[in-house]
């Protein structure tokens, strides 16, 4: 689709099999907002499954200007065919200038595939959102090279302009409770036949998958400082006297000591706690692109060099397998009195 007049922004909000809205969504519908502002558009939010009204409902209360919702027992779980086509369709339809869509597994799945049918761009995990309201290009920022720069990408001949943006790199805004805008129920459907997978049986996820790490209010996170798999113990007991959620940098999930689940960074999770204790990280750029909006670091290396200290708000020189027992002990001593 060449360019067109339209200066609409979509957010596709994806909704889980309760037909509750995914956070991701809501919180792409704050950037949506500002850059449909910028542009003069409107600000629709998108949303597919079996049940959409508490969708319908978030979406309203978190800023969407319109709700445009497809319902079927055929979307109550994501499937590439289904929903492909359904977006699709909508696009052809509405014409919007840029569709925004979360970086999870199912974003990361239907984005390509739109893009390819509706033969425009695709920019991937982006970690930044910028337009050109001269032009109506979006600037979409992502990291590059393994994470070692940050590219910006343009689309600048062909609509509609597609990113997906992984979770927590944005914030939701606070709801406006009761607030209404004009929902649009499209009917659409899927015959059986077009669906080539069929969802036979959903398995828990283990443990080390259930990994919430966006949504985290206190993180305690170990890199190569810690020193191998075995030094992750302590920091899994600060964490349980903190009530916090464990993480890890790219170099300790290279090395094989932790699980990528853990993973924080450009190429990891984005976070955005109240806390962020970093034990044994050093601080590349790359690990303090995904902690840049925690509201407070603190940090603990033996290296009083380390890049680090330069952004911590409170800093500790010394061996972590010291000084992580210690600080748990004092933590869960002032607990007990």
């Amino acid at each position: 689709m060449t360019k067109v007049e339209n200066k609409d922004f979509w957010v596709f909000v994806e909704t889980d099999t309760a037909g509750k809205a995914k956070n991701v969504g809501l919180e792409l519908l704050n950037p949506g907002r500002r850059l449909a502002d910028g542009q003069g558009g409107r600000l629709a939010a998108v949303i597919i499954g079996g049940h959409v009204d508490e969708a319908v409902k978030s979406a309203a209360e978190h800023g969407a200007d319109m709700v445009i919702a497809v319902e079927g027992k055929e979307f109550a779980h994501y499937t590439t065919d289904a929903y492909t086509k359904v977006m699709c369709e909508l696009v052809d339809k509405y014409h919007p200038a840029t569709i925004l869509i979360g970086a999870t597994n199912n974003g990361r799945d239907m984005g390509p595939r739109i893009a390819c049918r509706l033969q425009t761009g695709l920019t991937a995990d982006c970690t930044a959102l910028d337009l050109d309201a001269d032009t109506g290009n979006m600037v979409w920022t992502r990291p590059a090279f393994g994470g070692n720069l940050m590219a910006s990408i343009v689309c600048p001949s062909h609509r509609p302009q597609l990113g997906t943006v992984r979770p927590g790199v944005f914030k939701k805004t606070e709801p406006t409770a009761g607030r209404t805008v004009e929902v649009i129920r499209e009917d659409l459907h899927v015959s059986p036949e077009a669906i080539r997978t069929e969802l036979l049986e959903t398995i828990c996820e283990v443990a080390d998958e259930a990994v919430d790490l966006e949504s985290a209010e206190i993180i305690v996170a170990g890199g190569r400082g810690v020193g191998g798999p075995a030094g992750f113990a302590p920091l899994k007991e600060l964490a349980q006297a903190l009530g916090a959620t464990l993480g890890a940098s790219r170099a300790a999930v290279d090395a094989g000591w932790i699980s990528h689940v853990y993973q924080i960074g450009q190429t990891g999770k984005t976070v955005a706690p109240k806390l962020y204790i970093a034990c044994g990280i050093s601080g590349a750029i790359q690990h303090l692109t995904g902690v840049s909006d925690a509201k407070c670091i603190v940090a603990i290396n033996k290296d009083p060099q380390a890049p680090i200290f330069d952004v911590a708000d409170y800093g500790v020189v010394g061996d972590v397998q010291e000084i992580v027992p210690l600080l748990t002990e004092a933590i869960r001593k002032n607990r007990s009195t």
